[in-house]
């Protein structure tokens, strides 16, 4: 004897957007509004399309540190 299924009710955030698309942000997938944006974001970081800039380091020459 089972009732009606019950779905989950999706609260938007008060004042919180979504990083991807700018729609209201949802509890359930926060920071994001939806399942499709956080796969969006996924697949942004997979694809390392998010970096930190970085200065490379200067080549060490032999000259810099002699053998004593």
């Amino acid at each position: 004897m089972s009732g009606p299924r019950k779905t989950a009710k999706v609260v938007p955030l008060k004042g919180r957007k979504c990083p991807i698309c700018g729609m209201p942000a949802a509890q359930s997938y926060r920071p994001f509004c939806s399942k499709r944006c956080a796969d969006v974001d996924l697949g942004r970081w997979l694809n390392e399309d998010y970096r930190i800039p970085a200065e490379e380091a200067a080549e060490l020459d032999d000259e810099a540190f002699p053998d004593d």
